[in-house]
C-alpha cells in the first residue's frame, strides 16, 4: 500500500504542478483513475484512507506532519529516508515510516521557505525555526556521507511557569519561591545542562517572572525563547548570502541589544566570543540571563570564563574571571534523569574570592 501511496503522489504532484489545480480536485483525479484500473474494487473500500495519506503527503509537511502535531513527541530526527525516530519523555524510538528523497527535499524547502535561510552545497548546513516554534537543522552530503541528516526540535507551545514545573516534579516549591525572588530582584542567571535537559524551558518559565514594566531583549541563533511580557525584541542571526555577505552574528545582535533600552538582555545560548559581549553587558549593570551546555554548575562557570577568551587574543583570564565571579549571580543546573524526565540538580551562587584571585561555586539549598 506504502508504494500505491507514493505513486499516486507522484502523479498529484505533477498534476498540481502541470496546471491551475486545487489539491482536492487533483486527488479526485488520480484516485479516480486508480480505482477504475483496479478491477477487483479493492481500491474503492479504501478511498477514504488513502486520501488521508495522500493529503498527508501532498499539504503542510506531508509525512512529518503527523509527527509534528502529536503532543506527545519532543523531537524527530532522520538519518536516511527509512530512519526515522522521535522523542517522547525524553526517550527516544524508531518508527516504521519511510520518506523517499524526493519527497523529503521537498518538504524541506517548504520548511525554509519563509525563512531566508537556504541549504545547498555551499552552505550544507541550515538551522531554522518552523512557523509553530519548532527548530530545524539539516546536514547534507558530502558533509554528511550520503543521506541527509534532519533534526526537528518540537518545544511546548505554552510557556511552562515555575508553579507549572513545580507540578510537574522538576523542582520543589522552595526553589521555585527562590528563583522567583532571584530574578525579580535583577539577578544575573545562568541556565546550565545537557542537549534536551530542559534549559531552554527554564529560562523561559524564569521570564514568565520577570515584571511587564520591563523591556526584554532577546538574542539568540534561531527563534527558541518565548516571552509572554508586553514590552519584548527578540532577533535571531542570520546567514550569509550567495555572495557570502550579510551574516548577523550572534555577537553582533549583543552589541544592537545594548542600543535598544533593555531593562533585561536575554542570550539563547552562549557557545563562543559572544560570551565575551554578553560579560561585558551584565558588568555595566544590566541583568541579564543565558543558558550554556555544560555537565555541572562548577564545569558552566569554568567554560564560561574560558569562551570570552576567543574574542581575541588581548583577552586574558586575568579580565575574564573576575568579571565572571562578579558578574554571574546564580547558576541554575538542569539534568534529564534516565527515565527521560527533567529536574532542577543544581543551584549555585558565584562569589569572587579576592584575596586567592578565585571563582567560589556554592550550591545552595533553599
Amino acid at each position: 500500500m506504502s508504494d500505491l501511496v507514493a505513486t499516486l503522489s507522484a502523479h498529484a504532484r505533477r498534476r498540481l504542478v502541470a496546471g491551475s489545480i486545487e489539491l482536492q480536485s487533483a486527488l479526485d483525479e488520480v484516485l479516480d483513475r486508480a480505482i477504475e484500473a483496479e478491477p477487483l474494487g479493492a481500491l474503492a473500500s479504501q478511498e477514504q484512507r488513502i486520501r488521508l495519506q495522500l493529503e498527508n503527503q501532498l499539504s503542510a509537511y506531508g509525512p512529518l506532519q503527523p509527527l509534528l502535531d502529536d503532543p506527545e513527541i519532543e523531537e524527530i530526527w532522520l538519518n536516511n529516508n527509512s530512519e526515522v525516530f522521535v522523542a517522547r519523555a525524553g526517550i527516544s524510538s524508531s518508527l516504521e515510516i519511510s520518506i523517499g528523497q524526493e519527497l523529503l527535499q521537498t518538504l524541506i524547502e517548504k520548511m525554509l521557505r519563509n525563512t531566508g535561510r537556504r541549504l545547498d552545497r555551499s552552505s550544507p548546513f541550515v538551522d531554522a525555526s518552523l512557523e509553530d516554534g519548532s527548530r530545524l537543522h539539516v546536514v547534507i552530503p558530502d558533509i554528511t556521507r550520503k543521506n541527509w541528516s534532519v533534526n526537528i526540535r518540537k518545544f511546548p507551545r505554552k510557556v511552562h511557569s515555575l508553579d507549572a514545573l513545580t507540578k510537574m516534579g522538576a523542582m520543589s516549591s522552595r526553589q521555585a519561591n527562590f528563583l522567583s525572588t532571584q530574578i525579580r530582584a535583577g539577578k544575573n542567571i545562568l541556565v546550565s545542562g545537557a542537549t534536551q535537559a530542559g534549559k531552554t524551558t527554564l529560562l523561559c518559565a524564569l521570564l514568565n517572572e520577570v515584571s511587564n514594566l520591563e523591556r526584554v531583549v532577546s538574542v539568540e541563533e534561531t527563534f527558541e525563547i518565548r516571552f509572554q511580557g508586553l514590552d519584548w525584541v527578540a532577533m535571531q542571526t542570520r546567514q550569509s548570502n550567495l555572495e557570502g555577505i550579510g551574516e548577523i552574528s550572534l555577537r553582533r545582535l549583543v552589541k544592537e541589544a545594548l542600543r535598544m533600552r533593555p531593562g533585561r538582555i536575554v542570550v539563547g545560548e552562549v557557545r563562543e566570543a559572544e560570551s565575551f559581549d554578553l560579560l561585558i553587558a551584565l558588568n555595566s549593570g544590566l541583568p541579564g540571563l543565558c543558558t550554556i551546555h555544560a555537565n555541572s554548575a562548577a564545569d558552566a562557570i569554568t567554560k564560561l570564563c574560558t569562551l570570552p577568551l576567543l574574542a581575541g587574543t588581548n583577552i586574558t583570564p586575568e579580565f575574564v574571571n573576575p568579571t565572571v565571579g562578579s558578574c554571574i549571580d546564580l547558576v541554575v543546573h538542569c539534568r534529564m534523569l534516565p527515565t527521560g524526565k527533567r529536574v532542577l540538580d543544581q543551584l549555585a551562587t558565584i562569589q569572587w574570592n579576592k584575596t586567592d584571585s578565585k571563582i567560589e561555586v556554592l550550591e545552595v539549598s533553599p
